[in-house]
């Protein structure tokens, strides 16, 4: 089994070196020390959440302090392009399940959406709370999932937002759509690659709601140069078709063939 993942203290790991003692504080230390009960001479990996991953041995366990001492520090290569999910708010933490197996899947950046048919809505006074719910998720998935590098969880985005980022230099932007003509795997197949996709540095994949993107919506990001795309036959759910997409794109950039293309 590989060794647990933990949260290093912000900018404790830049200057860490083979040998050097690294101290975690706070509820990733009490997470380590008291649930999942490591204690001296235990093995483990820290990480910075930007790429850093060290590989350490736990040499001291109080209650909200553990040190470790490091046996090697690495840094992980940038992924290109970016896999951004813009996900749609959607009731029932539909919208949570979604970045939860986005970060899974290594997504690099989420983006809630409040679009014109989510029936969720993040009002004033629960918007910080909402955003800080999808930042925990995303963290308890990378960390599940051993990432180096966490995903950034935007602020929330308009559909204006959402085409602003569409139409900027080097994003290639793809809307999943039920009624697209285009199968995102032809968009995308290896041996034809897209002219986009080749100069890509970002790849924002748009879902919709449960009531599915307005034709305004669609007609908007479609002028700010998105392209709607489909995944198959089957109509996904919204907590579905982000996580499913972005396999297929994995997939693609040979990402799950042991490298990074």
């Amino acid at each position: 089994m590989s060794r647990p993942v933990f949260r290093a203290d912000p900018g404790t790991l830049g200057a860490a070196g083979p040998g050097a003692e690294v101290v975690v504080t706070g509820p990733e230390a009490r997470h380590a020390l008291t649930v999942r009960r490591l204690g001296a001479g235990d093995a483990l990996e820290l990480v910075d959440g930007h790429g850093l991953r060290a590989a350490g041995t736990v040499t001291g366990a109080e209650r909200e302090r553990m040190t470790v001492r490091v046996d090697a520090v690495a840094a992980e290569p940038v992924r290109t392009p970016r896999l951004v999910l813009a996900q749609a708010l959607a009731k029932g933490e539909r919208d949570l399940l979604a970045v939860e197996t986005a970060t899974e899947l290594g997504a690099d950046a989420v983006v809630p959406w409040q679009a014109e048919r989510s029936i969720v809505r993040w009002r004033k006074e629960r918007a910080a709370k909402s955003h800080e719910k999808w930042v925990h998720t995303v963290a308890a998935a990378a960390k599940q999932s051993r990432r180096a590098a966490w995903p950034e969880v935007a602020p929330l985005a308009s559909t204006e937002d959402l085409a602003g980022r569409a139409a900027r230099p080097g994003t290639l932007a793809l809307v999943l759509h039920e009624d697209a003509q285009r199968p995102l795997v032809d968009l995308l197949a290896p041996g034809t690659p897209d002219a986009a996709l080749a100069g890509a540095e970002e790849v924002l994949l748009v879902v919709g709601p449960e009531g599915g993107i307005a034709p305004a919506e669609l007609e908007r990001l479609g002028a700010a140069g998105a392209v709607p795309v489909r995944l198959g036959r089957e109509v996904l759910r919204s907590s579905t078709a982000g996580p499913a997409a972005l396999a297929v794109l994995a997939a693609l950039l040979g990402r799950w063939a042991g490298g990074d293309a």
